[in-house]
């Protein structure tokens, strides 16, 4: 309520401010409220629905236009510019006048709609503000008069252009050099192309492309598991040549460090499924059975899975990024220029030291795992640890913890080998090492899933 009166008592002075620089002028109060209202605003045609469209917080703001030569004029921009927060535009900014025409309603464009003046910022945002507050249809149902601009280039002839929706006005009043300059802009704008049409061919060319990607990246692997069994066969060879400090870090960074992750996310699988199951199992009087069932998932299907997942997410994504930066920096074409394979010094070093990692940190997850459900079991159902302890071996067949330990050995070889090969296949550049993670960490991931489902398909009768 007091911003409105505020405004109503800067809206009467500068009303009075009109009258005078009329008075000064030698002209109607109409001549100067006109534009006033008409700027900017096409829906206010009186002082009042202005006022009341301005006190609702309307976007559309008015600009003078006042006779310049006076002292009037200057008092009256200034008045202006603190009732409205804009700047006193001088002469030659590109302005918009909308009136009334017995035609209809008219734009008539003044000033210079150059480059230069449209490059300055205050410039600029005033006349994005006057093309923003012109109606929808503006652009075509209106008169443009363009006579009274002072100058035209491309870049005004294509902001015009553009705002007309890449259409002709259907009134339109300019100069013969004007025309000249629109034509121009409307013959090289670039139209929006299409969209190509759907062929069957385009989709086959499309599938064989992938066809053909995945066929290479088959083809790579392959290669780099030959190259590794030719390596381990050097290493059993002459062992004491290995790069064994190589593999006694990864093994540190991979398995010693993915310890606290995987004991947490562990233990909150196993509180989760047993919460879920002792909701199923006491609607039958089955709680004694908890412990066969979190027995022979944990240990036979999630834990391995869950702690390769993990580990993909961990160490699969550093090896990439760590064989990436390798290509960035040539490192890697040191290594070949002095004679050193990167299969033996690179590759081998990580895939044993996540072969040798990966089932235990697949026991540690399912162990953590059986805790969080031996927790919850307790609370939840009132099933003793030392019952829990005591049903398990019994539930639980030795051949599924043999099954879980073989997985994951194959799912540690798996997650180095994905990562050594996208890490290979970086190009030396940071945008290949960051699609080169992405991708190594989605691949390690699905693999590791479809290998436990072909597991669980090869050995559906083990440990059952």
């Amino acid at each position: 309520m007091v911003r409105h009166c505020w405004q109503a008592a800067l809206y009467a002075g500068y009303c009075a401010l009109i009258q005078l620089a009329a008075f000064s002028a030698s002209i109607s109060v109409g001549e100067l409220v006109l534009p006033l209202v008409m700027v900017g605003m096409a829906p206010a045609s009186t002082t009042r629905s202005w006022l009341s469209s301005n006190a609702s917080g309307s976007s559309s703001r008015p600009i003078l236009v006042v006779p310049t030569g006076s002292l009037c004029s200057v008092v009256l921009n200034r008045y202006h510019a603190l009732l409205f927060d804009l700047q006193p535009m001088p002469d030659h900014a590109p302005q918009l006048v909308c009136i009334d025409t017995p035609e209809g309603p008219c734009v008539q464009l003044r000033g210079r709609w150059g480059a230069a003046e449209m490059g300055e910022r205050a410039q600029w945002r005033a006349l994005r503000r006057q093309l923003a507050a012109l109606p929808a249809s503006a652009g075509a149902d209106w008169s443009w008069d363009l006579r009274g601009v002072q100058w035209l280039d491309h870049v005004g002839a294509q902001l015009l252009w553009n705002h007309w929706g890449r259409a002709w006005p259907q009134r339109l009043a300019l100069q013969h050099s004007q025309r000249a300059l629109l034509e121009r802009a409307a013959r090289y704008s670039s139209a929006p192309l299409p969209p190509p049409p759907w062929r069957l061919s385009d989709q086959i060319d499309r599938l064989g492309t992938l066809v053909l990607h995945g066929l290479t990246h088959a083809r790579q692997i392959t290669a780099l598991v030959g190259r590794l069994a030719l390596d381990v066969l050097r290493l059993l060879r002459a062992p004491r040549r290995a790069p064994w400090r190589d593999m006694s870090g990864h093994l540190y960074n991979m398995g010693a460090m993915a310890l606290p992750i995987t004991a947490l996310v562990g233990f909150l699988i196993g509180v989760v499924l047993a919460y879920l199951m002792s909701l199923q199992l006491r609607q039958f009087g089955a709680e004694s059975f908890i412990v066969n069932i979190l027995g022979v998932s944990l240990i036979r299907e999630l834990g391995p899975m869950l702690a390769a997942i993990l580990v993909a997410g961990r160490s699969g994504s550093a090896i990439t990024a760590q064989i990436g930066v390798m290509r960035v920096t040539e490192e890697l074409d040191a290594m070949s220029v002095m004679g050193i394979s990167h299969g033996f010094r690179l590759v081998l070093p990580r895939a044993l030291a996540l072969a040798i990692a990966m089932p235990l940190i697949a026991v540690w997850t399912t162990l953590a795992a059986l805790a969080g459900g031996m927790l919850a079991a307790d609370i939840a159902m009132d099933v003793s640890p030392a019952y829990f302890a005591q049903a398990l071996p019994r539930a639980v067949d030795a051949a599924n913890l043999t099954l879980a330990l073989s997985k994951s050995v194959v799912f540690g070889l798996l997650i180095a080998l994905i990562g050594c090969h996208w890490g290979l296949r970086v190009k030396p550049n940071t945008q290949s090492l960051g699609a080169g993670t992405t991708a190594s960490v989605v691949t390690s991931i699905t693999m590791v899933i479809v290998v436990d489902a072909l597991f669980a398909i090869v050995f559906k009768n083990v440990g059952i």
